[in-house]
Order: C-alpha cells, then structure tokens, then sequence
C-alpha cells in the first residue's frame, strides 16, 4: 500500500498473537461459564469445570485451527516474497536479470522495504554490468577474430575450443575448427605443420604454402578455463618480417666487411710507405719487421674473410652413411656434451663434415650460453612414421626472447658483443641443402633449444 500506513512485522505478530489469546480466552469461558454450563444445565448435563482436562482439550482443540489460520494470514506476504525471490535468484542463474519484484513489501510490512530495495539494486546492477561484459566480449571477439596472428584454443582432450579467422584461414581453408580433434584438423596438413603444432614447445619453423616457403613463430601457453586445463597457440607469420631484417643483415655485413677492410689496409698502405722509405734509406735491418706486420693484418684479413667466404659458398652436401657412435665421439673431441636417450641403430645419411659443422656452431652456443656444462645436452632420434632424421642441442642458460628468436637464424644476427652472427645462419645453411630445417625455442625451466631435422632416404 503505498503512501499508507505501514504495519510492522514485529505490530502485526503481537496483534496476532494477542487476538490467539483473547479467543482462546473466549473459547474457554464459553465452555466454562457461559453458555455452555447454561446449556448443559437445562440439558440435564453436568457443566465442565474451568481446570478440567475435558475442557482444556476441547479449548485447544478448538484454538488450534484459529491459530494456524492466523500464523497463515501473516506469514502470507512472506511466503509471497520467498517465492518471487526463489524466481527471481534462478533466472540469475541461468543469466537472465531482467526479473524484477514489485517495489512496495507485500503486505505493506515495512521490515521488507530495505530487502526489496536492495534487490532492485542489487537486479540493476547485474543488468549493467551484464550490458558491459557484453560489449566488451564483442570487442574482445572482434579483435580477436581480425588479427593476423592465428590463434587456435583446444581443451584436455585436444578437441579445437575456439579458433579465429587467420587459424581457419590457415588450417583448413576458413572452414570451422570448433569441436574438431587437432588430429583431424591436421590430418591432411604438412609434417611441418604436425611437427610443430602437436609439439609442446615454442619456437620457429617453416613450411610449404602455396609452392613459397613460410617461416611462422609459434607459441604455446597452458592454463585454466572454467575449471578446465586448456592449451593455446599463437602462429606468427614471420616470413616478411624476417625478409626486411634479412635485406637489414646484409646491409649491416657490408658496412662491418668495409670497417674491417679499411681498419686493415690502411695500416698495410702505411707500413707499405714505411717500407719503401726505409728502403730508400738504406736502414733494411729494419724492413723485416715491416714485412711481418704487413703479413700479421693481412693474414687477420684473409681469416675474417674466409669466414664470411665459407658461409656465401657452402658445396652441396655429399650423402654418405653416418655411424652414430662414431660421429658423435669424434664431435666430443671440440665441445663436451651429454647424450640423452638411446641413438638410434640405423646410420643416416648426410654430408658429415657439414653435420659435424653445423653442430659445432650449437654446442658452442651451447657452452657460451652460460648456463652448467654438464647441462649441454645432445639426442639424436628418428620420427614417426621414421621419415625424419632430429638432432637437438640444449642448454641451460638464459633463454631469448621473442624478438631475439624471431632474428636469432638471420645472419650477421648476435646476441653477443663478439659474436659474428653466423654460426646459426650457417647451420641454417646446412639443414636446408640437406632439404631439412632448422628449429628453435625456449625450454620449460630455463634455457634453449635448437633442433636440425632432415628427411630420411
């Protein structure tokens, strides 16, 4: 009743409960005094006493539906309220806020106002931040959806959760992912493709698309989703950008190969002129010694050009068997490293002063990552279904990031101060010319790996 006077929930129960007593009262006089013993005299009945069990009785009796329908006629509007509460608290379950209670308590109780205006509140709020969530899962989505970087969510069971438009673009020709196993999604796909993304590292790799090779980085992050462990991936395209730091690299290598020509010709053109000038003095016993300097920088200049020289002019690979106890001991003899697994039985075939040089170069990297020596670690495997020859070297120290893993194969590339930038370009070098790739990536704990594969035949 709005605008009326409020009854107290607290007023009405002791009016109630003072109308149970006045006719309880009632009840029991009448049975007691009057009319009933009148009655019952003209009757030729005897009256019932007011102490009498007989009387009690029949009073309570009597008192006890009074009662229950008085405790029903107050409790009514609450009863009212629980219900449309209990409606009210299920459809928030089931995401639905647009249910609302009337404003005003039922039964005008006043002891309610507050519950139901915090109710209201309480509806409001949720319908609001309902309107929020909304439109921020729309732009969430939206952003998700158009970046180029293929995102692809699978569950436990690696059943594909959600993909966007550059996964399904990339995967399956923009056809649906979800609810699909990864296996099937990538049953038709490249070995590269397998390779990678049923692997449970990160790292950068190349494949095949449309007859142009593509290098993507690829991402691995593990977590919860609703109670539930889910992993996700995130392909990055790299191939244009690795071309620009490529055309970068290059021109880099050309202003340190003209840094390192001027550093040591200008000295030999200056000892050169030293020479003739002590000649035309005629002090020779000092023109040995000038000779000898000319031929220390010179020969520091044929050793810095040598190794830019074998890195521009790799031969072609010669094929022949590799027995793997025996490479691997002779491998041992430039840098110590800890075998992990069992080596296969079946020799592979490759150029083995490559492979050996390739190697070389990781295990080097390997030691000077700075992590334990014993930590360097090397396994040689074959993959199933046996196509594919996999050597990898680990290390245990620092790791890099992604921006120094998007870079670390370009050559010239270093992350450290003396480095030449070659030895991983070179063994890039190596695994292509054998038709095979290089891959690489941070390992869980701590550290790097750097894997050479090549097709077995």
């Amino acid at each position: 009743m709005r605008g009326g006077w409020r009854h107290s929930l607290r007023l009405r129960l002791t009016l109630y409960l003072l109308s149970a007593g006045g006719a309880g009262l009632l009840i029991h006089a009448g049975l007691t005094i009057w009319p009933l013993p009148a009655i019952a005299a003209w009757a030729g009945h005897a009256a019932l006493t007011p102490w009498s069990g007989a009387a009690l009785l029949i009073t309570l009796a009597l008192l006890v539906p009074l009662a229950w329908a008085l405790a029903s006629a107050l409790l009514a509007p609450l009863t009212r309220l629980l219900r449309a509460l209990e409606s009210t608290v299920l459809s928030y379950r089931d995401g639905e806020f647009g249910s609302a209670i009337a404003a005003d308590p039922p039964g005008g109780l006043s002891e309610l106002a507050s519950l139901m205006q915090l109710h209201s509140e309480l509806g409001q709020a949720l319908r609001e931040q309902r309107r929020h969530l909304a439109q921020r899962e729309l732009l969430l989505d939206t952003v998700v959806q158009n970046t180029p970087v293929a995102l692809l969510l699978t569950d436990a069971q690696e059943r594909v959760a959600y993909a966007n438009i550059a996964a399904r673009q990339l995967l399956d020709q923009g056809r649906g992912l979800a609810g699909r196993p990864l296996d099937e999604v990538l049953s038709q796909a490249p070995q590269d493709w397998r390779s990678a993304l049923t692997g449970v590292q990160d790292g950068l790799f190349s494949v095949m698309l449309d007859g142009q090779e593509e290098r993507f980085h690829l991402s691995l992050r593990d977590f919860r989703l609703q109670g539930q462990p889910h992993r996700l991936r995130l392909l990055r395209r790299m191939t244009r950008e690795l071309s620009r730091q490529e055309v970068a690299s290059w021109k880099r290598v050309i202003r340190v190969i003209s840094h390192e020509l001027n550093n040591s010709l200008a000295p030999i053109s200056s000892l050169a002129h030293s020479g003739a000038e002590l000649a035309r003095r005629g002090q020779f016993e000092r023109v040995p010694g000038v000779f000898a300097s000319i031929g220390e920088r010179a020969a520091h200049l044929h050793a810095f050009l040598s190794g830019y020289a074998a890195f521009a002019k790799l031969p072609a690979p010669v094929l022949a068997a590799i027995d793997w106890p025996q490479f691997l001991d002779r491998l041992s003899d430039h840098y110590r490293f800890r075998i992990v697994g069992e080596l296969p039985t079946a020799p592979a075939r490759a150029d083995a002063a490559q492979l050996e040089q390739a190697l070389i170069n990781l295990l080097k990297n390997a030691h000077e990552a700075g992590g334990q020596e014993d930590e360097v670690t090397l396994s040689v495997s074959l993959s199933t279904p046996r196509t594919e020859w996999r050597i990898e070297v680990q290390d245990r120290g620092p790791g890099m990031n992604e921006a120094q893993l998007s870079q670390a194969l370009l050559p010239f590339y270093s992350t450290k101060r003396s480095g030449s930038g070659l030895g991983l370009a070179l063994a890039r070098e190596i695994a292509e010319a054998h038709g095979g790739r290089i891959a690489m990536g941070n390992r869980n704990g701590g550290g790097l790996w750097v894997a050479i594969s090549w097709p077995r035949s």
